[in-house]
């Protein structure tokens, strides 16, 4: 598949009506959900922790708006990277907390975002960017044709990219020293060596690092934001709050307590299919090290 395709492809999808592209986008959910039982097994058991002690009422009304919803989030896409900027952000409804984000961006210390799986967290960047300068940390795809399509929807205006590797990591710290944003998905499993064991949602996740480093070696700000889809593709809801972190509490603790506390909100939206408690290559489950002790 070439990204001359994809390109074509996402500009003809870009056209149709955002509540066109989100039916379409649950129909292709439940599609999912039926023909990939690893998908769907992995989508149920993430849900599990989260329902854990709710009872299977509660599991299967979550779970029925989770497939829905998380197929959305691929035919909106599109919409998101095709459309002129002015006219995604022009439907964002609402911008909750907009003072937190007003008082971090003129503090003059840099600012770090962090933006969980949730909704179109696409959206944040391109909000961000439109404010001031900004720079994500991005993994490279495998294929070379997705690499170009993903940087051509995501690199527009203020909004730059940081591969996630070493030179990345510079590229960030030397944004925020500058006084702009940068954004990460604290939710992401990181690299071995670059994260720690830590509960999430009553399971030992790895759980990056990164984002208390550099708030250490900058005094940045830090604001957790995500960005919840109106029914009937009526746009889009946006959140800031701040992070304030306790001295002696782990950060890593802190941020996956605040992601919780947030996913709780709106749970349906939550990307639950995502191999969030999977073990990099070369780092070592959190129950076997309990065993070896």
């Amino acid at each position: 598949m070439s990204s001359a395709f994809v390109v074509l492809l996402f500009d003809l999808m870009a056209r149709l009506p955002l509540r066109v592209l989100h039916f379409v986008g649950a129909m292709l959910g439940w599609a999912t959900y039926w023909l990939s039982g690893k998908y769907s097994a992995r989508m149920r058991d993430n849900l599990a922790l989260y329902t854990k002690g709710q009872g299977n009422s509660d599991l299967h009304k979550v779970l029925k708006g989770c497939i829905a919803e998380t197929g959305k989030s691929i035919t909106e896409l599109p919409w998101v990277w095709q459309r002129p900027v002015a006219e995604v952000l022009a439907n964002v409804r609402h911008c909750y907390g907009r003072e937190h984000f007003d008082a971090a961006r003129q503090n003059g210390k840099g600012l770090v975002v962090l933006t969980p799986h949730l909704g179109c967290f696409e959206i944040i960047g391109l909000y961000v960017a439109a404010e001031m300068p900004v720079t994500c940390m991005y993994s490279t795809p495998k294929r070379a044709w997705m690499d170009e399509v993903i940087r051509g929807g995501r690199q527009r205006g203020q909004m730059y990219l940081a591969r996630a590797d070493i030179g990345g990591v510079r590229t960030l710290l030397k944004a925020l020293k500058r006084g702009e944003a940068i954004g990460l998905l604290p939710d992401q499993v990181p690299a071995h060596g670059e994260g720690e064991w830590v509960d999430y949602f009553g399971r030992p996740a790895y759980t990056m690092t990164l984002a208390g480093r550099l708030r250490e070696a900058s005094g940045a700000s830090m604001l957790l934001s995500y960005v919840v889809r109106r029914p009937k593709g009526d746009g889009y809801d946006l959140h800031f709050s701040p992070l304030e972190l306790v001295a002696d509490i782990p950060v890593t603790r802190q941020i996956n307590a605040a992601l919780e506390a947030i996913i709780r909100t709106c749970p349906e939206q939550y990307l639950w299919s995502y191999n969030r408690y999977k073990a990099p290559p070369g780092s070592m489950p959190a129950e076997e090290k309990k065993e070896l002790k």
